[in-house]
């Protein structure tokens, strides 16, 4: 007991020179080297209670920052407002302000959001301005293309959309289908590039059976073309009353299937050219 109440008088007499250094204005480092207490509990144990001098507390970057927000929330300004003008985040305001009572509002509830509508249509228009921008500037960049990147750019495209040959069902025909007019615009490209004579070419149209198929024909016969009447039958596509179709406006057109005959030796070239692409690509 009596070893037990000498640490204790020990620790209060070690407690007291701590506190007499620190109010004389000493850091923690100081005090620490001055008693050679090198366990930072015992050190913080010293020392509660008893707050460090003026001089060692590091000054805070945000203090300016938050006077100022503070100000100018009490002279009405909202969030947005007070973010732009010092540039620091409304997280941080919302701290600084929030015992500060709330500005009356300016404006009623119609005007404000009248003033957000317009706000986010002059942000959409800019929008729509960057992304037509955007679209003629890489338009204008590809420029003419040879005849080679023409059947490059055609051998990708078929390998993408296009029936292909597989082992299990041997199909060495080119055979493409798309909804697209300037895909199938391409395509016919593709194909005067590799020669083929438009008489080798045979039409149908994939549409659904509620669509104007007359319609449709008329519009893919005028793209490429050719006569109506030279279509095969088109294939219908069965009306399904339990799922919402949304391509039924009058730009609907279904899909045309463009057959080429006599082409497997062109599908082998095709298929050929394709890992040339895969193969070259990774060199």
């Amino acid at each position: 007991m009596t070893h037990a109440a000498g640490k204790y008088a020990d620790f209060e007499e070690l407690r007291e020179r701590a506190m007499e250094l620190r109010r004389s204005g000493l850091s923690r480092r100081q005090i620490r080297d001055r008693l050679h207490v090198d366990n930072n509990d015992i050190l913080n144990r010293l020392l509660e209670g008893e707050p460090p001098p003026a001089w060692t507390k590091r000054p805070n970057a945000k203090d300016d920052l938050r006077e100022k927000a503070r100000e100018l929330r009490l002279q009405g300004w909202t969030y947005d407002r007070i973010q732009v003008e010092l540039g620091c985040s409304k997280s941080s305001i919302s701290l600084w302000v929030r015992d500060l009572p709330k500005p009356e509002r300016k404006r009623s509830t119609e005007k404000a959001s009248a003033i957000a509508r317009r706000g986010w249509e002059a942000a959409l228009q800019r929008r729509e301005e960057e992304r037509r921008h955007a679209k003629a500037a890489a338009k204008h960049a590809v420029g003419d293309l040879s005849d080679r990147e023409v059947f490059l750019a055609g051998v990708t495209l078929y390998w993408a959309e296009g029936a292909k040959d597989k082992p299990y069902s041997r199909r060495e025909r080119l055979y493409f289908i798309n909804s697209d007019p300037n895909v199938i615009s391409f395509f016919l490209r593709w194909l005067d590039v590799l020669g083929v004579e438009r008489e080798r070419l045979r039409f149908r149209v994939s549409i659904h059976e509620s669509a104007n198929v007359a319609s449709s024909e008329e519009f893919w016969a005028a793209l490429v073309g050719v006569e109506p009447l030279t279509f095969q039958r088109a294939t219908l596509k069965k009306h399904n009353p339990k799922t919402s179709r949304k391509n039924t406006s009058e730009a609907y057109h279904g899909c045309l299937i463009v057959y080429v005959l006599k082409s497997a030796d062109l599908y082998r070239r095709m298929e050929g050219a394709w890992y040339g692409i895969v193969g070259g690509a990774a060199r």
